[in-house]
């Protein structure tokens, strides 16, 4: 039934489809690619898939690989590595779309609310939420590393039923790109390739999102999107009609596309109207409709026809979602027999079905129904599923768009599908149809419907075509009338060649970036440099004189050169004494890039106690890294001449997979080797991690990292010498003088330094045991709050220690709690016997802690024992 227009050699042999594919192959401009209905542009976008070097991916609609693109499904794209065979980016308005196009929908990959996207200043772009950025902000976008990955490392991304998509959403588009890309550049800098009639299906458009966005847009078509006004687009108009053969059917679509017809062109499309048409099904004949009923009615006949016992599964509805919106029928009768279509995407992890895909029904259930389609193992276990009704509000101090849930729709995912909506044909060719075009509701909408046919006799009109049912759009006219009248030529594709090459080598020998970057890092570095111990400051410092000498001064001399002899030629490729110079400069500049900017930032050893401090300065340590290793990559790639397929290709692959070399993990804590004993050094770093998390608190309150380095340098053996280290007062002697000075004496003996006689005994002596620490404060004066705050312990903790001490006979009940509760608690146990503390507070009230008890409690039992002094 479904048909290829085109093939590989008609689009070599047709200067329109090469002149496209040249400008797609050689320059980074971005395109609109139109034509009317059988011209060929879904197997351009095929055979740009086979052939273009540019980086693109190809991924299905929501979980199934395309019908017509043999794309992969999102399931596998997600749950499989990302690799070099991995090439485009196709994504459509409408799930249905997707699938002709092998893609997946706007929404879907790029993470887009449904509602309207607000457009934003392209020098502040929405926030972006990325693995591992805490808490998410509500509005705030998710992107999985792999997504983040793929973006970056885009040449081309190709949107396919252009003509649908929303201005906003394309500027939505435009932002995310930019974020992680150049948001300097629009999209990003990704060469956009938009495919689409604008003289078929329009975009989808409530009255309350255009009454939100008419006040930045002029239409609501994507050609009025901000972001594609800033670039310099082109547009390229197909003409010549594959689909189709016949002259006459041809020229009858032309007009109606045109909304250029007549009574005469009325006539003679209606000749195709036959009355009471009633094809057998074995013919191949399907349906299309302007609207759902229309469709139901004749799917609704088509399950009256079948023998078997009709089941009807009642929707659940609840708050405001009204009927016309009802994603399904909220009474479905189904059939075993009965072909359907799922019309939700699955939301289990299995991801066994997505919209639009075809089934019949094999059996049915209390709740569910099963479901068998072509090329599955097994049928499938079909369960409700849920839809949301949502209303859209402008939050004036934000500027974002707020969704608020007002309703929700609770059915089985299924339609029958003996017919289907002109929506749904989009893109799909038929040899016979039977067509009611008599109420298309929509701009476009009888000029899509006709055209899915490849000849005017497999065309059935159910009901004669009417002047009032072809509608076109007058702002669309004009804007496809400017288009067809400056497409670009040769002339064009040699000039934008020769810019897209010399902006892709100019940017690969500017050296400014890794300036801007060291300075940036140092300028963090210095305003944070009494947080920090390292060699990073210095290392940075020693860096720039460098940089700016032997790589900024000399690039800049070299690109004189370069564009001199860029100008000489429309081809670097062709230009023997370019490439010549390209070769010099590669081998001069990666010697140089290594030498001057890898080596010394892996050899950077920083540290810091500070948490965001840290995160701060790794994060800037990665991405200076990355970008130097990508720009090595990159320069490498041309020490054997300059080739755009090879040197795209291993752009793309530096920035999905860049070097390790210099590579520092975000966050993660830098090893230095600073201290006069490294090795020592770590040892005390990892001794005071253990605390902080015994303790659980951060481990600047153990020991700050300064102190630490100069217990690391001085390795102190004596209490005196340990206490005259800043940073190790009596609180931190008391806590930890005993084990840092056994570590010390342990390590002095290890690497066969001195060790003062009698070193061993001193370090017993220099702490005491934990409850002692307690005791001796308690005693100095502190309350129980008090040395629950200095020894950063809860307050139990003391109190337990303190109690120890009662028990033992060293420490009276004096000062530990009120007298009258020493007289009431005592004169309890007294009176009932010593019992456990928890027994005794149920009969006491909840006014006696269990720490008040246990004080009596365990100064009672050692007055028993005869402990008391």
């Amino acid at each position: 039934m479904f048909q290829t227009a085109t093939d590989i050699s008609e689009i070599k042999t047709n200067p329109q489809l090469q002149l496209a594919f040249d400008f797609v192959q050689y320059t980074d401009r971005p395109i609109f690619l139109t034509g009317k209905a059988g011209t060929g542009k879904t197997t351009f976008l095929h055979q740009l898939r086979k052939t273009s070097p540019k980086r693109m991916i190809v991924v299905a609609p929501t979980g199934v690989a395309a019908i017509n693109a043999g794309g992969v499904t999102i399931h596998s794209f997600f749950q499989m590595p990302f690799g070099p065979q991995v090439r485009m980016i196709v994504v459509a308005p409408t799930g249905v779309a997707a699938i002709n196009a092998g893609g997946v929908t706007i929404h879907s990959f790029f993470q887009m609310p449904f509602g309207p996207q607000v457009p934003q200043n392209p020098d502040q772009p929405r926030p972006v939420q990325v693995p591992g950025d805490g808490n998410v902000a509500a509005g705030i976008k998710r992107f999985s590393r792999e997504k983040i990955n793929i973006m970056r490392s885009l040449d081309l991304l190709v949107i396919d039923e252009i003509s649908m998509v929303r201005a906003d959403v394309l500027d939505g588009i435009d932002e995310v790109l930019r974020r992680f890309r150049n948001r300097n550049k629009p999209f990003g800098g990704v060469q956009l390739l938009m495919i689409g009639d604008l003289q078929q299906l329009a975009p989808i458009m409530k009255d309350e999102e255009w009454d939100l966005l008419k006040k930045y847009y002029e239409t609501c078509f994507f050609f009025s999107s901000h972001a594609l006004k800033r670039s310099q687009w082109i547009g390229i108009e197909l003409t010549q009609i594959f689909r189709q053969s016949d002259p006459q059917f041809i020229d009858l679509l032309n007009k109606v596309r045109e909304n250029n017809i007549d009574e005469e062109i009325l006539s003679q499309l209606n000749q195709r109207y036959i009355r009471g048409f009633s094809p057998d099904d074995k013919e191949g004949y399907i349906t299309l409709t302007t609207h759902n009923y229309q469709a139901q009615e004749i799917n609704d006949a088509k399950l009256g026809a079948l023998k078997s016992k009709p089941r009807t599964f009642t929707a659940v509805v609840t708050g405001d979602f009204p009927e016309y919106q009802f994603p399904t029928d909220a009474e479905l009768k189904l059939k075993t027999g009965a072909q359907v279509m799922f019309v939700k995407n699955d939301s289990s992890a299995g991801k066994r079905y997505y919209n639009g895909k075809i089934g019949m029904i094999t059996a049915i259930g209390e709740h569910t129904v099963e479901v068998v389609c072509p090329g599955d193992a097994f049928p499938v276990e079909v369960e409700a599923e849920e839809w949301q009704n949502a209303r859209y509000t402008l939050n004036e101090a934000t500027q974002e768009i707020d969704e608020e849930v007002t309703g929700t729709f609770l059915q089985l995912p299924l339609k029958l599908a003996w017919a289907i909506t002109i929506h749904k044909s989009q893109g799909l060719t038929f040899d016979k149809a039977i067509i009611n075009a008599r109420l298309s509701f929509a701009h476009g909408q009888v000029y899509v419907t006709l055209s899915r046919c490849r000849r005017l006799n497999g065309l059935v009109l159910s009901s004669p075509i009417v002047l009032q049912s072809v509608k076109s759009d007058a702002t669309v006219l004009r804007f496809t009338d400017e288009v067809e009248r400056n497409q670009p030529g040769p002339s064009e594709l040699d000039h934008a060649r020769k810019e897209f090459q010399q902006q892709l080598l100019t940017e690969l020998f500017d050296f400014q970036p890794v300036l801007r970057m060291a300075y940036y890092l140092l300028k963090i570095a210095g305003d944070h440099s009494g947080k920090l111990i390292g060699n990073l400051q210095e290392n940075l410092q020693n860096m720039l004189l460098p940089v700016k000498e032997e790589l900024v001064a000399v690039s800049d001399k070299f690109s004189i050169q370069l564009n001199k002899l860029l100008r000489q030629s429309a081809d670097a490729e062709t230009n023997p004494q370019l490439q010549e110079r390209l070769k010099k400069a590669s081998a001069y500049f990666s010697e140089k890039l290594e030498t001057i900017v890898e080596q010394p930032l892996a050899n950077i050893d920083f540290d810091t106690d500070n948490r965001e401090v840290r995160k701060v300065l790794s994060s800037a340590m990665e991405r200076f890294s990355n970008e130097t290793a990508i720009k090595k990559a990159c320069i490498e790639e041309c020490k054997n001449g300059f080739r755009l397929k090879e040197y795209l290709e291993t752009r793309a692959k530096a920035n999905i997979e860049p070097p390790s070399s210099g590579a520092r993990k975000k966050g993660r804590e830098v090893p230095v080797s600073v201290s006069a004993h490294p090795d020592f050094f770590k040892s005390l770093k990892d001794w005071r991690q253990k605390k902080a998390n015994q303790l659980n608190v951060e481990i600047a309150r153990i020991i700050r990292q300064r102190t630490l380095l100069e217990i690391a340098h001085e390795v102190p053996v004596t209490t005196a010498s340990l206490r005259a280290i800043q940073g190790m007062g009596g609180k931190k002697m008391q806590q930890f003088g005993k084990e840092i000075l056994e570590m010390g004496i342990a390590y002095r003996r290890a690497k066969k330094m001195d060790v003062p006689f009698g070193a061993e005994k001193a370090a017993a002596k220099a702490s005491m045991d934990t409850k002692e620490i307690s005791l001796d404060l308690f005693r100095g004066g502190k309350t129980i709050p008090e040395i629950a705050e200095e020894r950063t312990m809860a307050p139990s903790t003391i109190e337990g220690h303190l109690a120890y001490f009662v028990r033992l006979g060293q420490l009276p009940l004096n000062g530990l709690l009120p007298d009258e509760k020493i007289e009431t608690i005592s004169a309890f146990f007294n009176k009932n016997g010593l019992c456990p503390a928890s027994q005794a507070r149920t009969n006491l009230g909840e006014q006696y802690s269990y720490s008040e008890i246990r004080f009596v409690l365990n100064y009672m039992e050692a007055k028993r024992e005869g402990k008391n002094h």
